[in-house]
């Protein structure tokens, strides 16, 4: 069985943009067959890898997304230059003079030389609209010929590494999500046996709108929910650590007691909360909890799926989001995943989270 690292770095390696999800959903259907009692994909992409225990008990969930953001060819210049639209929270100013793959071909953001900017365009990042990529064809027929045509998916080509003193941290693109991938992967493999059901969901888009998340909680109405995903990091110099957001790598797996704003808030079912809490303390994970005004994820439309179910956002810290060099902790993860091994282990006495219980 691969560490929990080369799994990352396997699956990152995959592209697979919101909506482009199959070469990934493959990947993990044939890798975790023969440790699931029941795998199957539906109609918009979600894999379902399931552990069944021999006698009934509750459904636990847990849910991570399968895509990452990156773009999409918008048309093709006569010239063979490629214009694009981002798909997902892509950040404009991160893109110029970055590799991309298109269709599987090698390309690059282009931009002006350097040479000929004015002060005001080396202050400032070009619209996304004035950018275009360079896939090295000298004409639109060219660029048809490479198969690359109006909706292809453009990734970023940024593999995963480790750095830092001791090797802990992680760097690359799509960390988001696919380290929640990962350890979801590794916790089929190696967990403890499920007393009950035990439902792995590797969900599609949720870059665009938490799609996928919704169609699996309303298939499975769990008794249980767990979105297992990344979030921001509040500890590089142009954050505030109690301003903007009271989050670290290397300190632990997050919970996210309130995210997102307005409408698209989500708040976190406090019989979860609790049960977490001291599922954590138990296991000697160091837990953290975090109000993030910025975003949301799969929790928030599991959880309002079908009749309810109770869900948390089990998050990890990762410092330069939604960019092509995204940074975790691999010490995060393995807490990560010792405190998902004990949500399995605990199915048998899982409280009942009825929104009047003490969970």
């Amino acid at each position: 069985m691969p560490s929990l690292f080369e799994r990352l770095a396997d699956l990152a390696a995959i592209d697979a943009v919101s909506g482009h999800e199959h070469a990934l959903v493959g990947h993990l259907k044939n890798a975790l067959a023969s440790v699931c009692d029941e795998i199957h994909v539906d109609a918009v992409g979600n894999l379902f890898a399931v552990r069944r225990a021999e006698r009934d008990g509750p459904t636990v969930m847990i849910a991570a997304h399968t895509d990452e953001i990156g773009m999409v060819v918008k048309a093709v210049e006569p010239s063979g230059f490629v214009r694009f639209e981002p798909i997902g929270g892509v950040i404009a100013s991160t893109l110029p003079a970055r590799l991309v793959r298109v269709r599987g071909h090698l390309g690059v953001v282009g931009m002006k030389a350097g040479h000929y900017q004015s002060p005001a365009e080396r202050a400032t990042a070009p619209a996304v609209a004035d950018m275009y990529i360079d896939v090295g064809a000298a004409s639109a027929a060219s660029v048809a010929e490479l198969g690359i045509g109006v909706g292809d998916p453009i990734a970023f080509v940024s593999e995963v590494r480790s750095f830092g003193r001791d090797a802990t941290l992680v760097v690359g693109k799509a960390i988001d999500d696919r380290l929640g991938c990962a350890i979801l992967a590794q916790l089929l493999e190696d967990g403890p046996p499920p007393a009950g059901t035990l439902v792995a969901a590797f969900t599609s888009q949720e870059e665009v709108g938490l799609k996928g998340a919704g169609v699996a909680g309303t298939r499975w109405q769990p008794d249980l929910a767990l979105a297992l995903d990344t979030m921001p990091s509040g500890d590089t110099p142009d954050m505030h650590r109690t301003r903007d957001l009271d989050v670290a790598i290397g300190a632990g797996p997050v919970v996210q007691v309130a995210a997102g704003a307005g409408g698209r808030g989500f708040l976190v079912h406090q019989g979860v909360r609790r049960y977490l809490r001291r599922l954590a303390e138990s296991q000697g994970v160091p837990l953290q909890e975090a109000v993030f005004a910025g975003g949301n994820n799969d929790a928030a439309a599991i959880a309002w799926s079908g009749h309810g179910v109770p869900a948390a956002s089990l998050c990890l810290a990762r410092r330069y989001s939604h960019s092509p060099v995204e940074v975790a902790d691999m010490r995060d993860a393995e807490a990560t995943l010792t405190l998902l091994r004990a949500v399995v282990a605990s199915m048998d006495g899982l409280p009942s989270f009825g929104f009047l219980d003490e969970g």
